[in-house]
């Protein structure tokens, strides 16, 4: 299975993965965890160019989506491993959440692997702020308040689960375990 946690900034998609993949192995599943972009050439560059003053540009952002997508591809190999639950801390949803044009974006991610399951941590974007105050360009109220719309509306077009991230770390952690069970067939009884 491939799951996907999406949200803005701050919203605690690298917490929430890691105690996913604990419960998911301590229930007798290999787990694999991916995050984007990644630790590749590509990946590199882009977390390079996303601290640039100019990251919001329009031109950074297309050179942007074609970067996301080429580190994209390097990892589609692993995503057609079907003998482990893949988790993957963004994905070309993030793209189409972030950046602009749109569809030029669904263009140039095309090929990118849909997940089974997408799970969205709502958070509130004050809250996001005051996470990630300082970080990078992108954490203003006025940006992510538009990420943070983006996202409820490509939920619609995904199999997806939207988790209230405002709550603390042990009640979403609870409510991704209620959300993820049934797609695995684990016991919604045996959570714990």
């Amino acid at each position: 299975m491939y799951i996907v946690f999406e949200g803005i900034d701050g919203a605690g998609k690298s917490t929430q993965i890691q105690m996913l993949k604990e419960w998911l192995e301590a229930n007798g599943f290999s787990v694999e965890t991916l995050v984007e972009p990644t630790d590749s050439e590509v990946g590199q560059l882009i977390r390079r160019i996303l601290q640039r003053p100019d990251a919001t540009s329009d031109r950074v952002q297309k050179t942007l989506g074609l970067l996301f997508a080429a580190d994209r591809m390097l990892i589609m190999d692993k995503l057609e491993d079907e003998s482990k639950v893949i988790i993957s801390d963004r994905s070309f949803i993030s793209s189409l959440a972030y950046q602009e044009p749109a569809d030029w974006i669904e263009v140039l991610n095309k090929y990118a692997k849909k997940p089974d399951l997408l799970l969205l941590l709502d958070l509130d974007v004050k809250t996001s702020v005051a996470r990630t105050s300082g970080e990078d360009t992108f954490e203003n109220e006025e940006f992510l308040a538009g990420v943070k719309e983006n996202y409820l509306k490509l939920a619609d077009n995904f199999t997806c689960e939207i988790i209230d991230a405002n709550n603390g770390v042990n009640k979403v952690s609870s409510d991704i375990k209620k959300a993820v069970a049934p797609y695995l067939g684990i016991c919604p009884d045996c959570i714990r």
